[in-house]
């Protein structure tokens, strides 16, 4: 992923006002290690339910503004990331709902998807099995995860952008 700016990130969320996108928390971007991410995202510390996903998208950085389901899922079952696709204990998957762009947004129209709840898909799919003759290289596995994430999140973003 190219690196972004904090002002970058403010003037990418199509979803948001400029307002939303002036009060919202940026996380510390000094520490984010660029080459190893497909998005940054990332939830709110002074409001919890909310969150943010930003990538690049024809050239541009494209934000999202996402808000997290209030109840969480019960534990000792399984969930899955629609994103990253990593089976995990249900109650480190949230539903998280994000308003449309544009005009269907502000008519309360949304779409929803369960997401990691920490909003780091990046950082799992980068665990790799240990190597083996029966299945391809660990790199190559972190690269096909890799383009399938970029895939499932361009298709989240056509949905919120209303392509």
């Amino acid at each position: 992923m190219e690196p972004l700016t904090e002002s970058d990130i403010r003037a990418s969320l199509v979803n948001a006002t400029s307002g939303d996108a002036a009060r919202m928390t940026i996380p510390g971007l000094h520490e984010t290690v660029w080459e190893d991410r497909e998005y940054l995202g990332w939830r709110d510390p002074r409001a919890i339910q909310r969150g943010y996903i930003v990538h690049w998208r024809g050239g541009q950085p494209v934000g999202i503004a996402l808000r997290a389901a209030e109840s969480r899922m019960s534990r000792g079952i399984s969930a899955m990331c629609s994103l990253c696709r990593t089976a995990q204990p249900a109650d480190q998957v949230s539903l998280f709902t994000a308003p449309r762009a544009g005009e269907a947004g502000r008519n309360g129209n949304t779409v929803g998807t369960y997401i990691c709840a920490d909003l780091a898909c990046s950082i799992l799919i980068r665990i790799a099995p240990p190597a083996s003759d029966m299945q391809p290289a660990p790199e190559e596995i972190i690269a096909s995860r890799a383009a399938g994430l970029t895939s499932r999140l361009a298709a989240f973003t056509a949905q919120v952008l209303g392509d």
